[in-house]
């Protein structure tokens, strides 16, 4: 589960989606903090002027006039007041910002749960090989028996046929377990990260709930889906307050400033000429400005309206995670139950198996029992002894599940020797964060 935690690409990947999520405050946040903006404006402009005598038409003056001309503005714009608009942004960004830490969670104990599956998917095929290829050795031996006891013409040639087949089978069933082994080993590799080497036996189950309804309490508060839900119904409430700041009057500050110089002519009287000037002009305001919605189409109303369905939506969700984690708890907790009884009920299987078998072998020395005999005991004791190691595999699995389904299977509840992923420092970095594009991840070079 370890290396699981550390390689896995799905738990990856939502650890990302989370601090995409984390981004919500920042950008919530910005809508205190000013805009500032600036301009700057460089052009070139062209000026003619001609003067003419009023009385025969005689150009007196014709000048032209070449300039460069710049232009330079700065804004500052403020929020005071948006109808609570940013602050319920706010709000509703950190319940977003719990329920990804919620929705993390989830997908953090399913890839754990699903190492588990594939560790002891692999421990049981394992066996299951080490089962066939034992069955195969013995049917060996029962084959070369058979033919030694044909040729002194204690048995027929129909009991070497039949000894024959089933070590024939034996060994298909074996090729067929090796395969199953293979797939496993590979489910083992994608999930974790490498191929199994030498895999010791599972440790016990971590504690489990009392009881079935002690597990469903416990789920209803800490499972991720559950909680989940709460903090996204939390979030459109939210909505709703920030859709209702929409009729609600705004008010904010601006000050800017601006200076202009352009090329102009000028008429000059004393050599009654135009001549080349330059005009300057500079300009600074500030001030308030409050803008009041009297009627804006109805458009306003109707998103507020939509807000309250989306939030009654997300009430009703609640509903649904929480009935649907209660399925869950009972099912694995009965999963499990079951699979308690299976290795009880198989154990006991195996042992009345295996001594049913050296009877008949026994019965088959003295010729009370045919070939066949031998070897469908033989099949039995083999078929109960896979069935003992799945009943095994599953038990544990349905442990694990039980602990999925009530929110305990987590790094932090299993207390496995990793370094804990925090989510709540990329968020804790990013709050504040007012410049800068960088995220501080490996592969962001930027």
């Amino acid at each position: 589960m370890a290396a699981a935690y550390y390689s896995n690409p799905d738990l990856a990947a939502a650890r990302a989606e989370q601090r995409s999520v984390d981004e919500a405050i920042p950008a919530a946040i910005s809508n205190w903090r000013p805009n500032i903006s600036g301009q700057i404006q460089l052009f070139e402009s062209d000026i003619s002027s001609t003067t003419v005598r009023g009385t025969d038409g005689t150009i007196v003056n014709d000048n032209d006039f070449n300039g460069s001309n710049e232009a330079y503005s700065a804004r500052v714009d403020q929020q005071i007041f948006r109808g609570m608009r940013n602050f319920n942004q706010y709000k509703g960004a950190k319940s977003e910002v719990m329920a990804g830490r919620a929705n993390l969670l989830s997908t953090e104990q399913q890839v754990l749960l699903d190492a588990v599956t594939a560790y002891m998917d692999v421990l049981r095929d394992m066996a299951v090989v080490r089962l066939n290829d034992n069955n195969v050795q013995v049917l060996t031996r029962q084959l070369e028996a058979t033919q030694d006891r044909f040729r002194v013409g204690e048995v027929t040639r129909t009991d070497v046929a039949q000894a024959e087949a089933a070590l024939a089978g034996s060994r298909s069933t074996r090729i067929q377990a090796q395969a199953t082994l293979e797939t496993s080993r590979a489910i083992y590799r994608r999930i974790i990260g490498m191929y199994p080497g030498t895999l010791e036996d599972a440790p016990e189950l971590p504690p489990l709930p009392q009881s079935e309804d002690m597990a469903v309490e416990v789920a209803l508060d800490e499972n991720p889906l559950v909680v989940s839900a709460r903090h996204v119904e939390q979030a459109a409430k939210y909505d709703v307050k920030e859709a209702k700041g929409g009729v609600l009057p705004t008010v904010s500050a601006f000050a800017d400033w601006s200076r202009r110089e352009s090329p102009t002519l000028t008429f000059d009287p004393v050599p009654n000429s135009f001549v080349n000037a330059s005009n300057v002009g500079e300009t600074t305001r500030y001030g308030i400005t409050i803008d009041i919605p009297l009627y804006q189409s109805g458009a306003e109303y109707s998103t507020v309206r939509r807000a309250k369905q989306v939030n009654s939506q997300r009430r009703l969700q609640i509903v649904s995670a929480e009935r649907q984690v209660m399925q869950n708890v009972r099912v694995a907790w009965e999963n499990y139950r079951a699979a308690q009884a299976s290795i009880e009920a198989t154990s006991a299987q195996v042992r009345a198996n295996e001594i049913a078998l050296e009877g008949v072998r026994q019965e088959a020395s003295v010729g009370s029992r045919t070939t066949l005999d031998v070897l469908d005991a033989e099949q039995i004791l083999l078929d109960s002894r896979v069935n003992l190691v799945t009943a095994r595999r599953n038990e544990y699995v349905a442990g694990f599940s039980v602990l999925e389904a009530v929110g305990r299977l987590n790094a932090a509840s299993l207390n496995l020797p990793v370094e804990l992923y925090q989510p709540e420092e990329y968020y804790k970095s990013v709050k504040w964060k007012f410049v800068g594009w960088g995220t501080g991840d490996k592969d962001d070079s930027e």
